[in-house]
């Protein structure tokens, strides 16, 4: 995978937590929707580091090309 191909799927993973962080504001409890979507939020933002970092290699290797 080509490095601008990893940048613009890791933006749009940026995208994504960041959308649903908006929707995090007005929490009046933390209750069981609140943890997940706190779950969605840590989780694409791990996605995106991956995708901007590519820490163990994986998305340069040979069947990504």
């Amino acid at each position: 995978m080509e490095l601008r191909q990893r940048v613009a799927v890791g933006a749009i993973w940026v995208g994504v937590a960041a959308l649903i962080a908006s929707t995090l504001y007005p929490v009046s409890s933390f209750g069981t929707d609140v943890a997940l979507r706190l779950f969605v939020v840590a989780l694409a933002l791990f996605l995106a580091s991956v995708y901007f970092f590519d820490p163990w290699g994986i998305l340069s290797r040979q069947p990504f090309h």
